[in-house]
């Protein structure tokens, strides 16, 4: 566990550069029991920021557990209507955001995979609003994370209980920059890095890329205007605000019927409580027409029948082989932290602020410019040290972006 000051800071950041908490604004925190002494720090920090009320969601992931398990089948889909309407409304009203994991990566492997599929689409179509408003950029919103020992064994596996899990606290202090004298100013200082290289992305206005690695030969399309982003990001009122952290990645959106090849992934995704690796997804027109998975197939085949657009890809995102996260040489098979170690795509819904003038743009119009919809977005990581990736300009030219895992 993180000691009394290190909890601190860690709330800090996430409140005072994560969402960018403004004085009279409220704040809404989604979050499991075993967060308690973070969601604490975190109410507290709020409060002295000037919140006017913090709201926490709680849930508990055995009690998760336990009704996946054990819930008749016709209930699954009940979602309470007053729990998630108490959430929206105050988002609406102009509520931050942050959520706080506590990864379990093999908390349901022993459940049915089509129960959790049931669970999922009910909750996705329940949050659908949420959603909304924090891919269209109207609200600020970040994510922090909690070691459990359930993780820790996973990724610590040669180490005993405890040893794992103070392991794992490290990793992601060094993951954060907990360690560092103002982790607020690095944080900064590294996002600004990151909006100069898509600052010179944007002005390139490439019309594809190409990927060539292990496994890997993917040509994807990107829309018209596409614009890059990295690091942070400004909500319709113009405050600043830096969803994740850590972050190392640069990232747009594809043209939804622009992807053809086949990609294979370099690292375990785990999705609701189960894990998926050894895949490789083959692209014929942004769909994909086949997949299949060494572990978790039954997992991977649910994902991509989650609704019209699970099947498509929603983000494409640039992270050299090189970053800090890669680096540390952990694989935490968490996405908030393996999808800055790598370069990734995400399956499912796009962000609209990813083309021009997206966010005022109706689902038609944004389907138009080939944005992709659906209830999920599920990063899967592609990067390694042997991947090379080329763009290519509007006349025609080839420009090699990366080679061997890293920027040129």
């Amino acid at each position: 566990m993180l000691k009394a000051k290190e909890l601190t800071i860690y709330a800090r950041l996430l409140i005072q550069l994560g969402v960018n908490l403004q004085p009279g604004q409220n704040l809404a925190i989604r979050a499991s029991t075993d967060a308690a002494p973070l969601v604490r720090k975190l109410v507290e920090v709020a409060y002295e920021s000037g919140a006017p009320h913090v709201l926490v969601d709680w849930s508990d992931d055995e009690i998760n557990r336990i009704r996946l398990r054990m819930a008749p089948e016709e209930t699954l889909a009940f979602v309470p209507e007053g729990k998630v309407e108490d959430f929206i409304r105050m988002i609406e009203g102009g509520a931050a955001v942050i959520s706080i994991l506590t990864p379990k990566p093999e908390l349901l492997k022993d459940v049915e995979t089509s129960r959790i599929a049931t669970v999922t689409k009910a909750m996705g179509k329940a949050m659908k609003k949420y959603q909304e408003l924090a891919q269209g950029g109207e609200i600020s919103w970040t994510i922090g994370v909690v070691p459990t020992a359930e993780w820790a064994n996973v990724v610590f596996p040669e180490l005993g209980e405890e040893a794992a899990l103070a392991k794992l606290w490290e990793s992601i202090k060094l993951a954060t920059r907990l360690d560092h004298g103002d982790p607020l100013t690095y944080w900064q200082a590294y996002a600004n890095r990151l909006e100069e290289r898509t600052a010179w992305l944007n002005e390139q206005q490439f019309t594809r890329l190409q990927y060539r690695g292990p496994g890997t030969e993917l040509t994807v399309e990107l829309p018209k205007n596409h614009r890059w982003l990295g690091g942070g990001l400004k909500n319709s009122q113009g405050v600043y605000f830096l969803p994740n952290i850590p972050t190392e990645e640069v990232f747009t959106a594809p043209v939804r019927n622009g992807v053809n090849g086949r990609v294979r992934n370099s690292k375990p995704l785990v999705y609701n409580g189960q894990v998926i690796d050894g895949f490789t997804l083959t692209f014929e027109n942004g769909q994909v027409v086949q997949a299949e998975a060494e572990t978790g197939n039954a997992s991977l085949q649910a994902l991509l029948q989650m609704d019209a657009g699970a099947a498509h890809l929603g983000e494409v995102a640039l992270v050299p082989h090189d970053s800090v996260l890669s680096k540390l040489g952990v694989v935490f098979r968490n996405t908030l932290f393996d999808e800055n170690a790598s370069c990734h795509f995400a399956l499912g819904a796009a962000y609209p602020f990813c083309i021009e003038d997206g966010v005022t743009m109706s689902k038609e119009e944004r389907a138009g410019n080939g944005l992709n919809e659906s209830v999920i977005h599920v990063d899967f990581m592609v990067g390694t040290a042997e991947l090379d990736i080329d763009a290519v300009t509007v006349e025609g030219r080839v420009v090699p972006l990366f080679r061997n895992g890293n920027w040129v």
